[in-house]
């Protein structure tokens, strides 16, 4: 699937069943569902989970918890706005499905 593919499901509304949990937090943040995408990471122990993890609580505000997601993604901050940081998110891990 291609960014465009996927941006297309994050305008249904049945969440589909074949994501993984990170791109399913893509997914439910894409609709404004804060909790729910936060939900779908917060218990991920991988890198991918982690770096979702990190742009959701850059997104809320609280940038000492989104640092230590970084971290834990190994990755440095994202400097950029949070559409493109959604997008190349996006985009990463639609490469690995």
């Amino acid at each position: 699937m291609d960014l465009a593919g996927f941006i297309s499901l994050c305008d249904t509304n049945t969440l589909p069943a074949d994501l993984s949990l990170p791109l399913q937090a893509l997914w439910y943040d894409r609709k404004g569902d804060w909790t729910s995408a936060h939900e779908a990471v917060q218990d991920g122990n991988d890198r991918a989970s982690a770096a979702i993890h990190a742009y959701l609580h850059r997104k809320e505000g609280d940038n000492w918890n989104a640092r230590y997601w970084y971290s834990a993604a190994g990755r440095k901050p994202f400097s950029r706005s949070l559409d493109e940081e959604w997008v190349e998110l996006a985009i990463e891990l639609l490469k690995s499905v």
